[in-house]
């Protein structure tokens, strides 16, 4: 008996090794890829969309190259767009995820990562964060992973997630896990790390994935929404559902702290498009603001200024601490592929061509008591295969000999 311990006592020290290497290797692949990903996503055309008969489809993907969309202008004339990966309208769920899991897995080893959805009201970005309880969206297939991962590390690693949830509409902070809804301010924290944080904000540790959808639901429920023409279902305001997870590496005692921002933006389309009055138009003009100020941010990121005006609107303010330097970020741009909707889908496109632009420089893990993740090149990719076969291997031998 004896034996067999120390047998499984080596072979465990060989998983947890084989598990170091092959976060390793993940985090290799999404560097490879970039640290901030530019996706978009065409919106089929459904009946509803169709105000006008003969309204005709003015973009196209290619089959032949993922990373490339067309949009024809008129006159024969078509403008051609190069982003890290295009879906074409049939594009399911799932498969947009793919492109988005590696980023929450990096959340769980301790990185700071965020994935928003931007793009004209009614172009599909709810659909794509959020989706239905038939055909889940980002939201929900993300946090379905994170606990799949945690389950999986459970032997190594303990967790703590905890989850938090804010509207910002007409500049003001709400939180949507409050019952009241208390408006909310964003301030320095006073304990002189120089972070941010929300006083007053509810933030509620998870235990499961179960536990996070009935969170979710809430949210849904209290974000405000209002019809507009362009979209009767229409959210006029941002949501961003704020997920940190705390985890504890049971050998060393070393600590890492992960946070995941997952943004649905309201829409971004021209004032006189939306027809906007009185109060409707003070969103609009709200709206287009903050947005601004997020293309002022990713301006001065792709510029490599000193000052990044972060302070600028509640939303960059907000989310400082995932769009800054050393951070991992993700952009679905959605875009409507009809005529009438031309103006706002090249105004999305020529945004998504400026974030591309952007480096946010070689991420950092929030990490104490381990070492970083080095000598990251190409040439060592092959060897995250091996590293899988010989976790199963060893994994199949604790199971045997227990």
């Amino acid at each position: 008996m004896s034996e067999m311990s120390e047998a499984n006592k080596d072979l465990l020290e060989k998983y947890r090794k084989e598990v170091a290497l092959r976060r390793k290797y993940h985090e290799q692949l999404v560097e490879l890829k970039g640290n901030i990903r530019v996706l978009c996503r065409v919106k089929p055309v459904l009946k509803e969309d169709q105000h006008e008969e003969g309204q005709s489809v003015v973009v196209t993907t290619d089959p032949n190259n993922e990373s490339a969309l067309s949009v024809l202008k008129g006159q024969g004339r078509s403008h051609n767009f190069e982003l890290d990966r295009v879906f074409h309208p049939q594009a399911t769920q799932e498969e947009v995820f793919q492109e988005i899991e590696p980023l929450v897995t990096s959340c769980i080893d301790g990185y700071h990562v965020c994935i928003f959805a931007y793009g004209q009201t009614g172009s599909g970005k709810t659909h794509t964060m959020e989706g239905s309880t038939e055909n889940p969206g980002i939201n929900q297939r993300a946090l379905k992973h994170l606990f799949s991962e945690i389950e999986d590390r459970k032997d190594m690693w303990t967790y703590t997630v905890t989850v938090s949830s804010v509207e910002i509409y007409n500049e003001v902070l709400r939180d949507l896990l409050s019952k009241d809804g208390e408006k909310l301010d964003i301030k320095i924290n006073p304990d002189g790390t120089g972070q941010l944080h929300v006083p007053g904000l509810r933030l509620i540790e998870v235990k499961s994935f179960q536990h996070i959808k009935k969170l979710l639901a809430q949210a849904r429920r209290n974000r405000i929404t209002f019809g507009t023409q362009m979209n009767q279902h229409s959210s006029r305001s941002h949501a961003l559902l704020m997920i940190t997870v705390l985890g504890t590496d049971l050998a060393s005692g070393a600590k890492t702290t992960g946070k995941l921002n997952l943004v649905d933006l309201a829409g971004s389309e021209r004032v006189w498009k939306s027809g906007a009055e009185g109060e409707r138009l003070k969103e609009a003009q709200n709206i287009n603001r903050s947005l601004l100020a997020l293309g002022d941010v990713i301006q001065a990121l792709r510029g490599k200024e000193k000052h990044i005006p972060f302070r600028n609107s509640r939303l960059t303010y907000l989310l400082q601490d995932s769009l800054g330097k050393g951070n991992k970020t993700a952009m679905v741009v959605q875009v409507s592929a009809l005529e009438s909707n031309v103006g706002e889908t090249m105004c999305s496109l020529k945004f998504a061509e400026r974030v591309c632009k952007v480096e946010l420089g070689h991420p950092t893990s929030c990490s104490h008591g381990r070492p970083g993740l080095q000598g990251l090149n190409r040439h060592t990719l092959p060897g995250v295969y091996s590293v899988r076969l010989n976790i199963e291997n060893i994994a199949d031998s604790l199971v045997y000999r227990s």
